[in-house]
């Protein structure tokens, strides 16, 4: 990274980041914090990039212990075309950046009776997938992709692509939404497809990724199965860190900063306006705009405390419903490379129950003793990730968030529950796993909370239900003070890596070039 990539703070208390008429705030360093900058420097502004991290990426960050380098969040890029056109807007080619490798097969998903799921980027291979495993539902997966299709361009292409903040651009859309089954939810559109109970869950999971209960989030978003098959799945060398390291390189070629382990508290409004930032030490960055990548729960709650909201206001927000949160372990193993020779860069490990699961997840709120889930094995394409003939893993189970009445200890609870995880792996995919183990660190939902300021730690914000979706999801254009801007999972059109880069996307339709040309670097 640049040299002026620093935690060092200004001189005086009141620094304007940039001349009176082309400074930018972005708060948080995450992929939508660091995309807004890259838009925003594009534009003409001088963008300042405040982080309370030591590294850019937020929970695409990563940590590296004993040579292991664990990637905290996305491990995979999926329509790599957003992130090129990123850089395109940039005068920037993403490919001499970033090292991106796609990945065939995507993964594989495992079921407590021995059987598998391969899936592919091919149509045929994944019809013979579907007949191995059920023959009388090719027929119906032949019209689930199709259904996909649909939901895809117009979920994506469309509604994802431009702002929802005027109640206008719903109701407009709104017939589009009938016509598409909007209301039905991707397990039931899934139902309505398949019979066998296996390959219902292989196509309504996805959900999972992005924070949504399958059982409950509009079946728009069946729309992945689509842009998997269309656009494949990807891994960035050096992992999703990588591709934010890259981003914040091209904040500070374009004359911006990125100020790493430094915390905003306040967002300042005057006359109704942003007006900059207020740090944690108490000194005072000026700017015209103010970008927040924090979530809209925290930037409304937090951040603009000491300012009146008329529609995000603390009521509204307490009744909001989150995504689950996330137990994340991750391990390194130590002379492993050569075995586990079945076990892919990606599995899902189904659990016995699919849709009890989830309502203990989403519903109860209940840590069950049963669990799904995904494990990522870096090294099989990154030997960056782990020393030579080691492995380095991550193994994620989603639990409930801690807004539940009867909520996990987790101070009491995780290793135990890391315990069950080891247990699972090794009877389900990784036999004699506890005799490999070297380095390891633990993500439970407090650490979301503490490291990322999660409300209720949850995983991906506010949960992408169909009313907390598009018009209904905090906006990317603040109607609570002007010239304030929201990006990142939160917002529209929501979480995933191509949703977050989208919202900065969004933002910068909204935003008007900066008022004059900013001098050469």
């Amino acid at each position: 990274m640049p040299n002026d990539m620093s935690n060092t703070p200004a001189e005086s208390d009141t620094e304007n980041v940039g001349n009176s008429v082309s400074s930018a705030i972005v708060i948080g360093a995450g992929l939508g914090g660091l995309s807004a900058a890259m838009r925003l420097g594009a534009k003409g502004y001088r963008v300042t990039v405040l982080d309370r991290l030591d590294l850019p990426g937020g929970r695409g960050s990563s940590i590296t212990r004993g040579g292991h380098r664990f990637d905290l969040g996305p491990t995979i890029v999926t329509v790599p075309q957003e992130l090129r056109s990123l850089w395109k807007v940039c005068g920037r080619d993403f490919d001499k950046d970033v090292d991106l490798r796609e990945i065939n097969p995507f993964y594989e998903i495992r079921w407590p009776d021995g059987s598998k799921f391969t899936v592919t980027g091919s149509t045929e291979e994944m019809r013979a997938e579907v007949a191995r495993l059920s023959p009388g539902d090719v027929a119906g997966y032949d019209k689930f992709l199709k259904d996909s299709e649909k939901r895809y361009w117009f979920g994506f292409e469309n509604l994802g692509r431009r702002s929802m903040h005027e109640l206008w651009e719903l109701i407009k859309v709104l017939p589009t939404f009938g016509m598409l089954r909007a209301d039905k939810s991707v397990v039931a559109h899934a139902r309505s497809r398949v019979r066998d109970p296996r390959l219902q869950m292989a196509l309504s999971f996805h959900p999972l990724f992005i924070g949504g209960d399958p059982m409950n989030v509009t079946s728009m978003y069946i729309l992945v199965s689509y842009l998997e098959k269309e656009y494949g799945v990807h891994y960035a060398m050096g992992g999703v860190a990588a591709i934010a390291k890259a981003m914040a390189n091209v904040v500070e070629d374009q004359g911006g900063s990125v100020r790493l382990g430094t915390e905003v508290d306040e967002i300042l409004v005057e006359n109704g306006r942003a007006a900059g930032v207020r740090m944690a030490d108490g000194e005072v960055l000026k700017a015209d705009l103010v970008v927040s990548n924090s979530d809209p729960g925290f930037t409304y709650d937090h951040l603009l405390r000491n300012h009146r909201r008329k529609r995000w206001t603390t009521q509204k927000l307490k009744k909001s419903r989150w995504s689950m949160g996330l137990f994340v372990w991750y391990f390194g193993t130590k002379g492993t490379r050569s075995m586990w020779k079945d076990v892919p860069q990606h599995t899902i490990l189904s659990g016995p129950r699919y849709e009890g699961l989830l309502n203990d997840i989403f519903i109860k709120g209940k840590l069950a003793d049963d669990m799904s889930l995904y494990v990522h094995r870096p090294s099989l394409i990154d030997p960056s990730c782990a020393p030579e003939g080691d492995d380095t893993f991550y193994a994620l189970s989603p639990v409930p968030h801690l807004g539940h009445d009867n909520g996990v200890n987790w101070a009491e609870m995780a290793q135990s529950y890391r315990q069950k995880v080891l247990e699972n792996l090794e009877e389900h995919l990784l036999p004699g796993l506890g005799e490999h183990l070297t380095e390891e660190v633990i993500f439970t939902p407090e650490t979301f909370r503490s490291r990322y300021l999660s409300p209720l730690g949850a995983g991906f914000s506010v949960e992408p239900r169909i009313f907390q979706s598009a018009w209904f999801r905090p906006h990317n254009v603040s109607e609570e003070v002007e010239g304030l801007y929201l990006v990142g999972a939160g917002t529209h059109p929501g979480a995933g890596v191509p949703g977050v880069i989208s919202t900065a996307l969004v933002m910068d339709t909204l935003v008007p070039p900066a008022p004059r040309p900013m001098p050469a670097s």
